[in-house]
């Protein structure tokens, strides 16, 4: 995300000069990243469930369909993702749109 960010540093720049709110850049930012946090999660989840069988006999006082874990996990990724896109998301706010219309 952050190298995402500092691809699209001219364009946010950009959007805050032509009277983007930073809290609509925020936000912009942010679902970019949660969408990519929530495919990840679907395709991490599917091959976990897929991955079972193998993983069973390396597991020691945890069920290998034991929805706590799953869904813990889960939702320690998707907090660490959306931490991680917020603070490109937030640097992105702070972007002088004089710079970025001069460098255009």
């Amino acid at each position: 995300m952050s190298y995402a960010v500092a691809q699209r540093t001219n364009e946010i720049g950009i959007r805050l000069a032509l009277g983007a709110q930073t809290r609509d850049v925020l936000t912009l930012v942010v679902k970019q990243g949660a969408l990519l946090i929530a495919i990840g999660l679907v395709i991490g989840l599917i091959g976990a469930f897929a991955a079972m069988r193998v993983v069973q006999s390396l597991l020691f006082g945890v069920t290998t369909k034991d929805p706590m874990t799953f869904i813990s996990a889960a939702v320690v990724l998707a907090v660490i993702g959306l931490l991680a896109c917020y603070l490109p998301a937030r640097r992105a706010t702070k972007v002088d749109p004089l710079l970025a219309l001069r460098h255009e």
